[in-house]
């Protein structure tokens, strides 16, 4: 077994990632800052014997010893990472250089939480991990674009110039249980609208295209690629079933049965017009794929948006 640090250890995905981590029998530390991430997210874990929390911010170095390291810690959501942009990069660049400096003094694996946002609005569908990308290096989103795409070109050196061994995961749309009902991505804010009764907020005409990957299948892929050997390039880590937003906003309407409307608002500056990872690095070399589709997923998330939103006082539009 081996001691693990999981930076951003409280957020959705890292919380997740601890819980499976521990269930392995692995020593791990949790480092967060708490900008995004929560200790209840943890909560249920906070007597674990083999779980240490340090409240910490990747900004500034650390000494620790640790064996691997996955490298977690960043606003994902547009409204976090756009909230403090210069802070977003900060995280990416500075943070991603010193968990590369304790992994080169340590000697240990580092596994880095990259994004599908490296491909910005794609021109090459499905996206392959040998597409370069086309995003707008001075637009509102490119503080974790570009934040994510330098942080990879340093684990990329640091492999070269320093032998470290290095693991870059890009994650597509992830969604589950312990995202924040405030998080601004497209499942939450649908499902909080949804059981608020709140008009469902489409961008543009909502034929925009995204993949949905459960929180559990993604955890597995991350593992996966942390424990194959000798895979230094990136490999996407989603699910390669496309949905429409627009299809999207109608199933959780359904499964909730909410009262709420559809309502069409202006597309965000660069918002890409479709988004689906081509999963064949990951199948052949990790042998891993998600196995678990968006109904079965949402059927999952949605009850625990219905007990946070109740435990918060917010008056539901839906049964309880």
């Amino acid at each position: 077994m081996a001691v693990i640090l999981v930076t951003g250890g409280a957020g959705f995905i890292g919380s997740h990632l601890v819980e499976y981590l521990l269930a392995q029998g692995h020593e791990v530390l949790s480092l967060d800052n708490y900008f995004t991430g929560s200790k209840d997210n943890l909560r249920h874990l906070l007597d674990h014997p083999r779980l240490e929390l340090i409240r910490h911010d990747v900004v500034n170095p650390i000494m620790l010893e640790v064996e691997q390291i996955y490298h977690l810690a960043c606003p994902a959501s547009p409204v976090h990472y756009q909230y403090n942009p210069v802070k977003t990069i900060k995280t990416n660049v500075m943070g991603t250089l010193n968990m590369l400096g304790l992994a080169k003094r340590v000697k240990a694996r580092i596994l880095l939480a990259s994004t599908s946002e490296v491909y910005g609005d794609p021109q090459v569908h499905p996206q392959r991990e040998d597409y370069w990308g086309n995003v707008n290096c001075l637009g509102p989103r490119s503080c974790y674009d570009e934040g994510k795409r330098v942080a990879e070109t340093l684990m990329m050196d640091y492999h070269r110039q320093n032998g470290v061994d290095i693991r870059i995961a890009r994650i597509f749309n992830t969604y589950g249980p312990r995202m924040a009902i405030n998080d601004g991505r497209v499942v939450s804010n649908f499902i909080v609208q949804a059981l608020t009764g709140r008009e469902i907020t489409i961008n543009g005409d909502g034929r925009q295209t995204r993949s949905f990957c459960y929180v559990s299948d993604l955890v597995r892929g991350l593992v996966a690629l942390m424990n194959t050997p000798e895979v230094y390039l990136p490999v996407n880590l989603g699910n390669p079933e496309e949905f429409t937003i627009l299809e999207l906003a109608r199933q959780v309407l359904e499964m909730t049965g909410s009262p709420s409307r559809l309502s069409f608002q202006p597309l965000p500056a660069d918002d890409p017009v479709m988004r689906r990872p081509d999963i064949t690095r990951a199948r052949e070399l990790l042998g891993w794929q998600p196995t678990i589709p968006l109904a079965q997923g949402l059927q999952a998330t949605i009850p625990y948006f219905l007990e946070t939103l109740k435990a918060k006082g917010y008056e539901l539009a839906v049964a309880a």
